[in-house]
């Protein structure tokens, strides 16, 4: 079940990647809880059955949206990644993940995420690079983050800040991208900022809201 959910919530629908990949957690031994916060996946599916990714064919460049939920839940000791790709007014890369490593603070938090947009925006030029039909040179590919001190510590030229090494290898592999003019760093505020939708629960009107940004519609 949860493995249907799975190839739906990664292929056609990212406005329940979250729900799904939280849910994902708990597959082992899921409580009475689970199953209710499954079944009511179900009923939101049921309710949009008819909504799908609508490309319009503008904006014809790609913008990417990264954000972080630090620790929330006393059951959780790390944060989750979200990051989603536009292309043509619809969504086309997405993910929602739950971090590898224990972040100390929300800043930590956002630039563990930023960097797994950063490392998929660059899988994404590199494809591009091989496709024939696009113009090159291509420009840098736009992500919008919404934490500022995030943005402030990459764009620095040097930083005398204390990183464990985990946050450091991260930190110089999103300076270098951006020195190769591979990706570009804007700030967006969080309520106009569409991954958040893939690191949290939000209302049934956000989250409306929000896939009506990615692009899904009826």
């Amino acid at each position: 079940m949860i493995g249907s959910l799975l190839y739906i919530a990664n292929k056609t629908r990212p406005d329940i990647a979250y729900a799904v990949g939280r849910l994902s957690r708990y597959t082992h031994n899921p409580s009475k809880e689970h199953w209710n916060a499954l079944e009511r996946v179900f009923k939101y599916l049921r309710g949009t059955i008819d909504y799908s990714l609508c490309y319009k064919g503008f904006p014809n460049v790609i913008e990417g949206y990264s954000d972080a939920n630090w620790i929330t839940d006393n059951e959780e000791v790390k944060s989750t990644s979200g990051y989603i790709f536009l292309l043509g007014g619809a969504a086309i890369s997405w993910g929602s993940k739950k971090q590898t490593i224990i972040s100390r603070s929300t800043m930590e938090s956002e630039l563990i995420a930023l960097d797994t947009t950063c490392t998929e925006a660059e899988w994404i030029k590199s494809l591009l690079m091989d496709m024939p039909m696009v113009e090159k040179p291509l420009p840098a590919l736009s992500i919008h983050c919404d934490c500022k001190a995030t943005i402030d510590l990459v764009k620095q030229s040097h930083t005398n800040r204390k990183m464990n090494r985990h946050i450091h290898v991260r930190y110089k592999s999103m300076k270098s991208l951006l020195s190769k003019n591979i990706v570009s760093l804007d700030y967006v505020k969080s309520e106009n900022n569409i991954a958040d939708q893939l690191t949290k629960g939000l209302s049934r009107s956000r989250v409306l809201e929000m896939s009506r940004g990615m692009g899904l519609s009826p």
